[in-house]
């Protein structure tokens, strides 16, 4: 797939993750909601690491530079 996520969006995505990571293991979100957030967590990262989300061909959407 081609790279469509800029290094703005990466650090963005990752610090979130960070932050749901942190209430998450300090028990401020607990449950179902905890769950789910750490799901999308994790899909954060992953997409930052990868530099590919799949959801912003669909939206049109590109934050890389043009090369």
């Amino acid at each position: 797939m081609k790279k469509n996520m800029g290094s703005a969006d990466k650090t963005i995505r990752v610090f979130i993750a960070a932050i749901v990571a942190l209430l998450y293991f300090t028990g401020v979100i607990t449950g179902t909601l905890a769950i789910v957030l750490m799901i999308l967590a994790l899909v954060f990262v992953i997409t930052s690491l990868i530099g590919v989300c799949p959801l912003y061909p669909i939206l049109g959407i590109n934050t890389r530079k043009k090369e």
